[in-house]
């Protein structure tokens, strides 16, 4: 090693440290609740938006229920990941279970701030239910209920054929009255040219029979 390398050598480690130091310090000298910023703070409020299964009517031959999906929002309407939310069917009546016969499932919010209610499938019971639908995170909570019924299948197939008929019912009273109307318009234009003719129509009736002496 030269002699220039010998007195350069100390020159560049010094400078080094000094680089080292320039961008530590800021580092360094930041607050606690400044590295802290990037975390979210916990809600003060919540609110249950229901996604689907309101007001689904599920088929009893089938029993599956239309699965209910809820997002959890925070006062400032932003989803919130991580929450509990509990899904609770009715004890008795019409409803169903979750797997293994629960009547309770909890999940958790994904990234998005949904949470699904998979895997319930409907009991025998004909009849509209409510399930009650229970979101917490930290020391704050929410609660909403998702309405659905339960309908047999001869039910269903009974009430789309009603439905149909009535359809069918209203297209053939618009074409008689339509018809009618058409008739009446035809009527009135052809009145002026033609004669009315009165028909009289005499009635016999019947006279009280009398009785007298034999002559």
């Amino acid at each position: 090693m030269s002699s220039v390398d010998r007195m350069c050598k100390p020159l560049r480690r010094a400078i080094a440290w000094q680089i080292l130091r320039l961008l530590l310090c800021p580092l360094l000298a930041l607050p606690p609740q400044t590295v802290r910023a990037a975390q979210a703070e916990p809600p003060t409020e919540l609110n249950i938006v229901i996604v689907e299964g309101q007001g689904a009517v599920n088929n009893l031959r089938q029993r599956v229920v239309r699965e209910p999906i809820v997002r959890v929002e925070d006062q400032n309407h932003k989803p919130v990941a991580g929450a509990l939310v509990s899904f609770l069917l009715p004890g008795n009546g019409a409803g169903g279970t979750f797997p293994n016969g629960a009547k309770l499932l909890t999940v958790t919010t994904d990234a998005n701030g949904q949470a699904v209610a998979r895997g319930i499938k409907a009991n025998n019971v004909s009849g509209q239910y409510q399930i009650t639908v229970t979101a917490s995170s930290g020391t704050v909570s929410a609660t909403a209920t998702i309405s659905q019924s339960n309908i047999a299948a001869a039910a269903a197939g009974g009430a789309a054929a009603g439905a149909a008929i009535s359809a069918k019912l209203i297209v053939v009273l618009v074409i008689v009255g339509a018809a009618a109307a058409g008739g009446a318009a035809y009527a009135v234009t052809r009145g002026g040219n033609s004669s009315s003719t009165v028909t009289q129509t005499t009635g016999l009736s019947a006279g009280s029979p009398s009785v007298g002496a034999p002559h």
